[in-house]
């Protein structure tokens, strides 16, 4: 499975951006994608996941409400929608890949990584 993630930028307070995964390698039936973020001197946080073939999510509390998982199998790509962005949002978010159909939470089970893309929320 190779992840390319995409759609970092600056952005000021309140501001939204909409990262992308595009998706490839084999064919994905029971696979979960979930973004994940980094922020200097701490460590990498889960923040929303999916499954493929189901319609299951998941969210971190502190982005409930803001942020917005989704897929579109046509082009093979999982969504971050981010709206109402703050400072503490900055970070480096990654894609990430697990075979299965349970949400976990934990880096450690996600077997492919994408690259990193920046995000930076100014106040």
């Amino acid at each position: 499975v190779q992840l390319q993630a995409s759609g970092g930028g600056l952005v000021q307070t309140g501001g939204s951006l909409r990262l992308s995964c595009a998706v490839s390698g084999r064919t994905f039936v029971r696979i979960v994608i979930a973004w994940f973020r980094q922020a200097p001197g701490k460590e990498r946080e889960f923040v929303a996941g999916t499954t493929w073939s189901i319609d299951r999510v998941d969210y971190v509390d502190s982005v409930k409400g803001r942020f917005t998982i989704s897929r579109d199998k046509n082009k093979n790509t999982v969504y971050l929608q981010m709206n109402s962005l703050k400072p503490e949002d900055t970070a480096v978010y990654y894609c990430a890949a697990d075979l299965g159909n349970a949400i976990s939470r934990r880096n450690v089970v996600y077997n492919y990584w994408g690259q990193g893309t920046q995000v930076t929320v100014s106040s």
